[in-house]
């Protein structure tokens, strides 16, 4: 029977080749033994699976998963999740955002603190446009006012965890999973170190606007269901206001006649409640299909290639 490790490092790797490499002497540069690395490729279109496979080939501390196709960051998380052995986990990019200068400090905060995790956050948003930092501190303002978890500003997926936090992670079935937000919901005693943004060091980032705008949407959905009260709260609201206007239009008819005009006000009027109405049909939707696709219980990913 082979030894736990003492720590496995769970990396999503998608289009990764020239980082790799780097990332492994970055995380033995902090002299930590007993390591091994878990990567996920999660069907990379470039040479990271035959990086990936030269590494566990030279290094027997390095396994890998990949993907039949791309399945997305968070079903690579689960994936590497599955497969690390370690008494404790940590998930990281692989682009060096997440520095591993940072690994020592947080396994202390484990071993010798007691912590069940170490989280990290951003303390800014430096290198990034203005706009998509703006829509940023929205996601997370609304998370912790509209959700049944909190997320911390600026949070990321770079977390130490015990093997039990890990277990209680694992135990939760969902197919539209919010990584983000099982880590929070999951509890806890969680200790937070802030670090300030570090420019990706390697390659592109994958997160375009509309992807980030996308999965922040999943994170509301799967954690809150404020836009459905909230479209309960203003059918009642129009409901409140279009008795009022009727009762008003009525008294102006009794006393002053009802003489044809405010059709365009009217129109308008039409207009924006056909469009509130279209808008959370399509929340409603959303929903639906959250719905759906948790009742399909589909697998979340497919491995082509192990080792």
């Amino acid at each position: 029977m082979t030894d736990v490790p003492r720590l496995s490092i769970v990396v999503p790797c998608l289009n990764e080749e020239a980082g790799l490499e780097t990332l492994v002497r970055a995380v033995d540069e902090t002299g930590i033994v007993g390591v091994e690395f878990v990567f996920v490729n999660d069907g990379s279109t470039d040479g990271t699976l035959a990086v990936l496979r030269r590494l566990a080939e030279s290094d027997g501390r390095i396994h890998y998963l990949s993907f039949s196709r791309r399945f997305g960051k968070e079903a690579a998380l689960l994936a590497g999740l599955r497969k690390a052995r370690g008494a404790i986990v940590v998930t990281m990019d692989a682009d060096l955002q997440d520095p591993p200068r940072l690994l020592p400090e947080m396994l202390r905060g484990i071993e010798e603190e007691g912590h069940d995790c170490v989280a990290t956050r951003r303390t800014t948003r430096e290198g990034e446009p203005p706009v998509r930092s703006w829509f940023a501190r929205c996601f997370y303002w609304l998370m912790r006012h509209f959700s049944e978890v909190a997320l911390v500003d600026g949070a990321r997926d770079y977390r130490m965890m015990t093997r039990q936090v890990v277990e209680a992670i694992l135990a939760m079935p969902e197919a539209n999973r919010f990584t983000k937000g099982i880590y929070q919901w999951v509890g806890f005693d969680t200790k937070w170190l802030a670090f300030p943004n570090e420019e990706r060091k390697v390659g592109e980032t994958k997160w375009s606007f509309w992807r980030l705008f996308r999965y922040s949407l999943d994170g509301i959905m799967a954690f809150s269901a404020a836009p459905l009260m909230l479209a309960s709260l203003l059918g009642v609201t129009f409901c409140g206001l279009s008795f009022v206007a009727l009762l008003f239009v009525f008294v102006r008819a009794l006393v002053f006649g009802d003489p044809v005009g405010g059709w365009p006000s009217l129109v308008c009027v039409i207009t924006f409640l056909g469009g509130l109405q279209l808008f959370f049909i399509g929340v409603f939707g959303a929903y639906l299909a959250k719905t759906y696709t948790e009742a399909k219980r589909r697998p979340a990913y497919f491995v082509k290639e192990e080792r």
